[in-house]
């Protein structure tokens, strides 16, 4: 690979990636964990592989250090976000999940969910609930 350097204005923005599950305990968001956290691994590691900045440099990805079931996971991520320099957030989700207490509320970057729709817990209804 040629030798890539960042030419333009300041940092460039990193995408922030943020594992949504199902907050019940008891057994529900416990099974759901590891699924979630590999989807959110899994499409880091595919962005950071297939996206580029206008230079050609590979585009970063922050994962949140946990998954977020609750308001206050939401805002430790958030934290960790604004730290990163995240410029763009991807909640992904393979279940269904309190969309009001999970959803990213900074109304100043760009957002996208990943719903998996294929669990008896469908992410696509967290998608649907999101945007209502």
């Amino acid at each position: 690979m040629p030798n890539i350097q960042n030419r333009l204005c300041g940092n460039l923005p990193k995408i922030g990636i943020r594992p949504i599950i199902d907050g019940r305990r008891k057994g529900i968001r416990e099974s759901l964990e590891e699924q979630t956290m590999r989807m959110a691994k899994s499409t880091a590691a595919l962005i950071t592989k297939k996206l580029r900045h206008p230079n050609g440099l590979p585009v970063e990805c922050v994962i949140a250090d946990t998954t977020i079931g609750g308001v206050a996971e939401a805002a430790r991520c958030a934290d960790k976000f604004a730290q990163e320099g995240v410029g763009v957030s991807l909640s992904v989700t393979p279940c269904w999940c309190y969309g009001m207490e999970t959803i990213d509320m900074d109304p100043l970057i760009p957002k996208a969910i990943w719903g998996f729709n294929g669990t008896e817990r469908p992410g696509a209804v967290y998608l649907s609930a999101a945007l209502a």
